[in-house]
């Protein structure tokens, strides 16, 4: 049995044949079990996960991670238990993280399978009975009312007045009405497919019968599934960028270890020695504090964002944040307020475009139609305060009930003076509601021409409403209504249809007598037209301004919604979004090839009535061309894209629990402008990881030059191996730890991103490492050449001396490159890099003065003016860092 993609575009009794059941006693129990047999139980199946093990071990195989390993083997080789343990434990402490976020990741699939719906009612054998949703096929008969959660795909055969919130799969903020008739396109996006409901949407309002036709992972929801499940998600940019760091880092401790061997084997020391020697040079090498640097620097930049809103899942995302080129956003609630607004009020002769005025004067045309959208309504006030106004209702309904209060009409009053008397409902058919109410006072000017104690009040689409208009209200009254009016509120209602306003007709009519069990649908005629309201959901009012620093940071904003294409354009031209050639929309998008499909998306910034795959396919195309792309969402249906995506970022308050869980990122306030200030801390994070690379590297440079042409002047060893890793784990551990946590500068926005094809170390960063590692070697063979007395080789003051002047050099270049732009730097914008500071000074005075522990280091206690110098030594050292930063920024 074949079941039709587009079935939607089939009439019922097309459906029913087709799925060969019954309208009246549905499937028989036997042939639902052949069904079943045939289709498969209608659940979303898990494909084969990554075991716990698995993850575990593969955190130890990460470039970096194998290389502390080694170092720490080596450590112990040497004896150094204290180096071993340190080394060890940021080893741990990173793959325990790393399995943490990488198990955590794994959820998307459990939370989506929460949408199961336990049970259902099911017409089998003519009887209504409830069964296990499990076991629904295609061909069922199944009815859904107001509270359930549709079990499977389906298509809608009788409804009375269905209405189904469809926001997590479709991205369509109001419940959609639903009706039983055939939609003619084919290739219409879900959202337009009226007859079906989908597995996992939510019924709010009315009853309904309805065919299953799709079970299971055949379902929307089951293609989101496997969608979720194929997607493999990339490593960030750091990993990429310390993996291949890794690599060059043991090539060249190794190349150090040998040639410094070597040199000391020729210079007459034994194999043993200088074997010892050389491993230990190696080690110095390796930035052994580099992972905790970087886990504190993300787990402490993360803590930052939650401070702003930003609840980061997965630790590595903080970085990769800062080389975001792309910005993919949903429009509802992200962009804009998700609150439906009044801004347009049009009425003959008055046109109100900025709603609501100040101060407040409204003609009788305008409050009248602000009366009959608040009483033609069934949104009801919670609670009026001046700050927090509480409207329960449709969207749609509560804007019209909220710009009623704006101008001063509170519902409840309204109601008291024109009390409700009947109804006759919404219908998407009909595309209209009126309301019956009581006219207690006649002697009000909106209602001069009213003899009657009865009126009926109707809102509704305008060209619904028009043609059932007879008269129109003016400003002096009420006249006959002719062509011209007719082609005026037309060409009203275009120029706000234009603009991607919503737009809601008003009309009202006197009832002679009023009787509630007359057909109230034959009153439904010769009405008054009175006016228009256009409504939007307008922009944030962070937005804008977020947008504009988005362009002059080099990142594309683009706009992904499941709205319509006039409304979408509307807004983004609003926000400063770059509209360029228009939009693409899901039906354009599927005759597209992704060779086409990535000419594009490179220009186009607007994606409207988009289905998920599209989401997905888009974010695809968009890192095929190189870019980073951070893509936000709230709905089940945007899920793949955001486990896909570089930096998922998911929706706090209306986001979904499979949105959250496939996402990198949380916005706890829904907000554009949360994502730009995290892309801000990003690459703050990225500078700080930047710069304590470009400290460990030029120490351990100058380092390694130090001992490779000390022998020049005479000296064989410069430095022996504990006071080679008391160095590199004092400076490179604690001072890096200050510099981790360096504020943002001032232009961190105002630059392009980090482009992901640079190695971490790009060219001026390397030319950094160089020069200061060369500055340190020199000024390290001058303090050698000055205080090494060749006529007393046993005498080690110098070495004392020597390994003071790197203490000092390393703790003056990391003050160097902090982020300040200003040569004199403050004490109080990074305390922690103050408190570390003192903290290194602490200890490296104490291995030089203390009894016994310097003798554990082979030291000796400096002269006062000779430490003076090891402390001029280390400001000339900072001052040139300075010099070179200001320098650059020039």
């Amino acid at each position: 049995m074949k079941l039709f993609e587009n079935i939607h575009t089939e009439t019922i009794d097309e459906v029913v044949e087709e799925l060969n059941t019954s309208l009246k006693s549905g499937l028989s129990s036997t042939e639902a079990q052949t069904r079943t047999r045939e289709y498969g139980l209608n659940v979303l199946e898990e494909r084969e996960r990554k075991s716990p093990w698995k993850m575990l071990f593969e955190q130890f195989t990460e470039t970096m991670v194998v290389i502390l390993i080694i170092a720490a083997v080596i450590s112990g080789f040497l004896g150094k238990e204290i180096e071993t343990i340190s080394i060890l434990t940021i080893v741990v402490l990173f793959a325990i993280l790393g399995f943490i976020q990488e198990f955590r990741a794994e959820k998307a699939m459990a939370a989506l399978k929460k949408l199961a719906v336990p049970l259902v009612k099911v017409i089998r054998d003519g009887k209504t009975q409830e069964i296990a949703s499990k076991h629904l096929v295609p061909g069922d008969l199944i009815i859904i009312e107001a509270g359930n959660i549709v079990p499977a795909d389906v298509r809608i055969v009788e409804t009375s007045n269905l209405k189904i919130q469809e926001a997590a799969l479709t991205g369509e903020a109001d419940p959609i009405d639903k009706r039983a008739q055939a939609v003619s396109k084919p290739d219409s996006p879900l959202g337009d497919r009226v007859n079906m409901a989908y597995m996992g949407t939510n019924v709010t309002l009315g009853r309904s019968k309805a065919v299953v036709v799709r079970t299971g992972m055949s379902t929307e929801l089951g293609k989101i599934a496997g969608l979720i499940q194929d997607v493999q998600k990339e490593k960030t940019p750091l990993q990429s960028r310390l993996d291949q760091l890794g690599k060059w880092l043991a090539i060249g401790g190794g190349v150090a270890a040998v040639m410094v061997a070597i040199v000391g084997i020729m210079m007459g020391e034994t194999f043993v020695d200088m074997f010892l020697v050389g491993i230990s040079v190696a080690v110095a090498v390796i930035p052994e504090g580099l992972p905790a640097v970087l886990t504190i620097t993300l787990a402490l930049g993360s803590q930052r964002m939650l401070k702003r809103n930003a609840l980061i899942r997965k630790l590595p995302a903080v970085e990769t944040l800062g080389s975001v080129t792309v910005i993919c956003s949903d429009k509802t609630g992200t962009l804009t307020e998700n609150k439906m607004t009044v801004t347009t009020i049009e009425s003959a002769g008055v046109s109100i475009h900025n709603f609501p005025l100040v101060p407040q004067k409204y003609p009788d045309n305008v409050l009248l139609n602000l009366i009959i959208g608040a009483l033609c309504n069934d949104a009801e006030i919670k609670s009026v305060q001046e700050e927090d106004l509480s409207i329960l209702g449709e969207p749609t309904e509560a804007a019209l009930v909220e710009a009623a209060v704006k101008a001063g009409l509170i519902k409840h009053n309204l109601e008291s003076q024109w009390p409700r008397l009947g109804e006759v409902p919404f219908d998407s058919n009909r595309m209209r509601m009126s309301t019956f109410h009581h006219l207690r006072d006649k002697g009000s000017s909106l209602f001069r021409e009213i003899n009657s104690e009865h009126v009926m009040f109707m809102k509704g689409a305008v060209d619904s409403l028009l043609s059932l208009s007879s008269h129109i209200k003016t400003e002096t009254g009420v006249e006959p209504i002719n062509d011209e009016w007719v082609t005026r509120i037309k060409n009203a209602h275009d120029e706000m249809a234009s603009k991607g306003v919503r737009i809601l007709g008003f009309a009202y009519r006197t009832v002679d007598a009023f009787d509630q069990n007359a057909n109230l649908y034959d009153l439904e005629d010769e009405v008054i037209f009175v006016g228009m309201a256009g409504l939007i959901d307008p922009p944030r009012s962070a937005a804008k301004s977020a947008i504009k620093k988005c362009k002059t940071a080099g990142i594309r904003p683009v706009m992904i919604t499941g709205d319509y294409p006039l409304t979408a354009l509307a807004i983004a031209k609003e926000l400063g979004i770059d509209i360029g050639p228009g939009y693409l929309t899901s039906e354009s998008l599927g005759k597209l090839s992704d060779e086409e499909l990535q000419k594009k998306v490179a220009k186009v910034s607007v994606f409207a009535r988009v289905a998920p795959e599209d989401k997905l396919r888009i974010v695809n195309c968009l890192q095929s061309l190189g870019e980073v792309v951070a893509m936000t969402g709230d709905g089940i249906n945007d899920s793949p894209a955001l486990k896909k995506a570089n930096i998922g970022v998911a929706m706090g308050i209306t986001g979904t629990d499979v949105s959250k869980e496939a996402s990198d990122m949380v916005l706890l306030d829904d907000n554009f402008a949360t994502i730009v200030t995290s892309v801000e801390e990003g690459r703050a994070i990225f500078d700080n990881l930047l710069r304590f690379i470009k400290f460990s590297l030029g120490g351990n440079l100058g380092k390694v030059l130090v001992m490779l042409f000390a022998p020049i002047a005479g000296v064989i060893i410069a430095l022996n191996p504990m006071q080679l890793l008391w160095l590199n784990l004092l400076t490179d551990g604690l001072m890096g730890l200050g510099l981790g946590v360096e504020p943002a500068e001032k232009e961190n926005m105002d630059r392009p991103p980090r482009s992901t094809k640079k190695p971490i170390l790009d060219k001026p960063a390397i030319t950094h490492v160089a020069w200061t590692g060369l500055l340190m070697g020199l000024i390290a063979m001058g303090v050698i050449y000055y205080y090494y007395d060749r006529s007393r080789p046993e005498d080690t003051y110098w070495q004392s001396m020597l390994f003071a002047t790197i203490g000092f050099i390393q703790i003056g270049h990391a003050f160097g490159l902090r982020a300040s732009s200003h040569f004199v730097l403050s004490a109080v914008s990074n305390l922690a890099f103050t408190v570390v500071t003192l903290l290194t000074l602490i200890l490296q005075l104490s291995v030089i003065y203390v009894p016994r522990l310097n003798d554990f280091f082979s030291l000796m206690p400096l002269k006062i003016e000779d430490l003076a110098v090891a402390m001029v030594l280390g400001v000339v050292y900072s001052v040139s860092v300075r010099l070179e930063k200001i320098l650059m920024k020039r």
